[in-house]
């Protein structure tokens, strides 16, 4: 495959670049699809398994965030990884981690090694979105990022909405271990195709005198921070719909739990739809001279904006569900436009020798909101007794966010690093 470069190019040769980087895009659409699958899988499974092995509520509770124990925490280290070696196999690797362990949760009994596959899992997920963010840095250029980018986001939001659909469905007819075992072998199909597309060469020019930053010198850039804050925000976001939108739509809004699979299948698949759309439509607009800081931070902000007066908007026109569905979906919606330009600023700022560890800090910081988000609901719910001021929370939270990206993060362009990292050549990254 033709090494990618930042220089003008003609429209044949543009063409050909998108050609060629298309089934690098789908691939890693793919994987995130998975991924969101098998993340999501035990709570599916939770109902069945429970009665089979005997877990406590406490045990249940322990097993479903076990996974962001080491999905958080491991985050350092795979980012790390990603620009410290070859990202096209620490990425296989961590795939293949994470669909073996799948796979053999469908095969352990008790507890302990139900417990132990989660922490496996969650290490092995954690490789993703730096590697992500790392190959589309190297080998992507700025107007190909917001659809390379939506292409990922579609698969966060498609994930979810295939489980709430055909996963239940799959365990009920075929039970959870055939279930668990199924999904983990066949997602191992996805390593051949990515053996044969990944891609390979030097990638986009760095400069020749840049090298590779430590994290603390990530961590004094401001705009580092305005990028933690602002996935934080969209995290938050994220688990406060998927762990408590099923209740909010039964509990207090009284639909059926048929009613509830279709609302809330419905309000992912929008999302993944708002990605993608607005995933194409920042990328013309920098083809169209666009600066990539007006474009991706006017997305970002704007879609946190939006989602922040939908949340508020919900639980304000209460009295009709009708009303509320609607805002409901305006919610996803907005998170859509900023799910497809959140990590093309990080990618653009970081720039190919630092995308990795960058994105493995942020998002080690955002995935506290998976902590923190259904435990402060919870609380709030139980104290108050409804949804509002959970909604108002996460609106808070939303705007917040969406400060964060139009204010602290600066500058969407490229930073000259200058750390004490490792050195890298002048149009790679380290292999």
């Amino acid at each position: 495959m033709p090494p990618a470069d930042s220089g003008p190019r003609t429209a044949p040769h543009a063409i050909a670049l998108k050609r060629a980087l298309s089934p690098v895009a789908a691939l890693l659409a793919i994987s995130t699809f998975i991924n969101y699958i098998d993340r999501g899988s035990l709570s599916l499974a939770v109902p069945v398994l429970k009665t089979e092995l005997q877990l406590s509520p406490w045990q249940q509770g322990i097993l479903l965030s076990s996974f962001f124990w080491t999905y958080t925490s491991f985050q350092v280290i795979s980012g790390w990884l990603v620009d410290r070696f070859n990202v096209n196999w620490v990425l296989a690797g961590g795939f293949f981690l994470w669909t073996i362990a799948t796979a053999t949760t469908g095969v352990v009994h008790g507890f302990q090694m139900l417990l132990v596959m989660r922490l496996i899992l969650g290490a092995g997920e954690s490789v993703a979105f730096p590697s992500y963010s790392k190959i589309l840095a190297k080998h992507f250029p700025e107007a190909l990022r917001g659809r390379a980018n939506s292409f990922i986001s579609a698969g966060i939001a498609g994930g979810p909405a295939f489980g709430i659909f055909f996963g239940a469905m799959l365990i009920g007819r075929y039970g959870w271990r055939p279930f668990f075992i199924g999904l983990g072998l066949f997602s191992l199909l996805w390593l051949p195709p990515w053996k044969i597309w990944m891609p390979n060469g030097p990638g986009l020019d760095v400069p020749s005198t840049s090298q590779a930053p430590g994290l603390l010198e990530i961590l004094r850039e401001r705009s580092a921070w305005g990028t933690f804050v602002g996935l934080f925000a969209f995290n938050y976001l994220s688990y406060f719909l998927l762990t408590w939108l099923p209740s909010y739509l039964v509990n207090e809004r009284h639909f059926s739990m048929q009613k509830m699979g279709t609302i809330g299948g419905a309000a992912y698949l929008l999302l993944a739809v708002s990605a993608l759309l607005c995933g194409w439509c920042s990328d013309l607009w920098i083809a169209r001279g666009g600066t990539p800081t007006r474009v991706r931070k006017t997305f970002t902000a704007t879609g946190l904006a939006i989602s922040s007066c939908s949340c508020l908007a919900v639980v304000a026109f209460a009295s009709d569900a009708r009303l509320a569905v609607l805002f409901l979906f305006v919610t996803c919606a907005g998170a859509g436009l900023c799910t497809a330009n959140l990590w093309a600023i990080t990618q653009t700022i970081a720039g190919p020798l630092a995308a990795g560890k960058w994105s493995g800090l942020q998002n080690c910081f955002g995935n506290f909101a998976g902590i923190i988000a259904p435990a402060l609901t919870g609380f709030v719910v139980q104290r108050t007794g409804h949804f509002f001021w959970a909604f108002a929370v996460t609106a808070g939270v939303l705007l917040a966010g969406a400060l964060s990206w139009a204010f602290v993060v600066g500058r969407v362009e490229p930073l000259r690093w200058k750390g004490k990292g490792f050195a890298v050549r002048a149009g790679a990254s380290a292999e």
